[in-house]
């Protein structure tokens, strides 16, 4: 595996600095000590730094020679409100904060290719590198891009890393078009007559109600989305009542509704109201939906995914980088750069994890091995994005 071999020289520094920033998580908007981190290590290599963008956002930019052309690579900061039960002596020492999703690693793998690629100097461009804050459902890729992102810093093409439990270390894997969902959010309001419980013939009871459209929203993929799309319903929480023996006047249901194309998407907001309202109505209830739309769908370019896959199979090998993976119903904020330039999201091998720990668990770590491999595909990319001219 042709691993640059400065960054493996540098391997015992990242793993260092990456157990230093998993042991000070900082939650959506609030990472002044890895803002601070970040912005001192890119000043100390020499780039131009450049802060407050979605508040805490950091972009650092390393020219060489004359040439305009321009890449933006991609990393996000933030942690998670999880209470982490990891015993290792890099544990979080906040309670209640934990880097449960592995940002930890993508802002080191950024850092190690900025330090590489301002010691060697070998391509003709610019290259910025992009720190986001608040991917984890606050949308710090949208802020950065309504703020300017890319007015300020042009980039012809924009890529990132997503680390990827179950793909084993040494493995990097992506796919043309949609790679993650959309993801919204969404309330439904149920409005009946309580009463005591003794009497229900007496009311309009807001939680059998709510138990029926809960069943009935199941339907929605299942008899409504076309077999060959992909979608998900989730009824995430039921709150109502207070006590035993008291029907409630109310009660709210609240989820989350995923797709990959517009239709679909348009589809399962349509669907959720008129089931909501039409079984409150049967019921003598009223129902209301509150459907907010998050994230779009995270939809690679072609050509810059091609690109990349070539880029990854230098670093990895042939056999070991996939360009058909299934696509994923999450969502990665990343879309709103992605929908601003053309670009490319990729998948990084983390191995496979122990007592299948996975993405958002308590026990979660990225994996220290896949560190330089992360960097040198991320240095590689900017190298032959922006290749001298012969």
């Amino acid at each position: 595996m042709p691993i640059i071999a400065r960054i493996r020289e540098l391997q015992p520094e990242l793993l260092r600095l990456r157990r230093d920033i998993h042991a000070h998580p900082e939650l959506a908007f609030e990472e002044s000590r890895t803002s601070d981190l970040v912005a001192a290590k890119l000043a100390a290599f020499g780039c131009q730094v450049h802060r407050g963008f979605a508040k805490t956002g950091v972009v650092g930019t390393l020219r060489s020679g004359d040439a305009t052309r321009s890449i933006g690579l991609r990393a996000d900061m933030d942690a998670l409100p999880i209470q982490e039960c990891n015993d290792f002596a890099y544990r979080s020492i906040h309670d209640g904060k934990m880097h449960a999703c592995g940002h930890d690693g993508h802002t080191t793998m950024l850092l190690a290719a900025a330090q590489y690629l301002a010691e060697t100097r070998s391509f003709e461009g610019a290259v910025h590198f992009i720190f986001q804050p608040a991917e984890e459902g606050h949308g710090g890729g949208r802020v950065m891009v309504e703020e300017g992102l890319f007015d300020r810093f042009p980039c012809d093409a924009v890529f990132a890393l997503h680390n990827k439990p179950g793909l084993p270390v040494g493995q990097i894997a992506t796919r043309h078009g949609a790679m993650y969902a959309s993801s919204d959010n969404w309330d439904i309001h149920i409005q009946g007559r309580g009463g005591h419980a003794a009497h229900p013939h007496l009311g309009h009871d807001p939680l059998v109600i709510g138990a029926e459209i809960v069943l009935a929203l199941q339907t929605i993929v299942s008899r409504n989305v076309n077999p060959v799309d992909s979608a998900v319903v989730t009824v995430g929480f039921m709150k109502g009542g207070t006590t035993y023996n008291v029907i409630p006047d109310g009660l709210q249901i609240g989820g989350t509704a995923r797709s990959f194309r517009p239709e679909v998407r348009d589809l399962l907001e349509r669907r959720l109201g008129e089931l909501a309202r039409g079984i409150a109505a049967a019921n003598g209830a009223t129902a209301t939906l509150d459907y907010r739309r998050r994230y779009p769908p995270t939809v690679n370019h072609p050509a810059e995914t091609t690109f990349a896959v070539d880029v990854a199979a230098e670093i990895c090998g042939l056999d070991n980088v996939s360009s058909s993976y299934p696509s994923s119903m999450g969502a990665e904020d990343f879309s709103y750069m992605l929908n601003a330039r053309p670009g490319a999201m990729l998948w990084l091998g983390n191995g496979q994890s122990k007592g299948g720990r996975f993405l958002h668990s308590a026990d979660y770590d990225f994996n220290d091995d896949a560190l330089p491999i992360g960097a040198s595909f991320l240095a590689r990319l900017a190298e032959r994005f922006l290749a001298r001219a012969a």
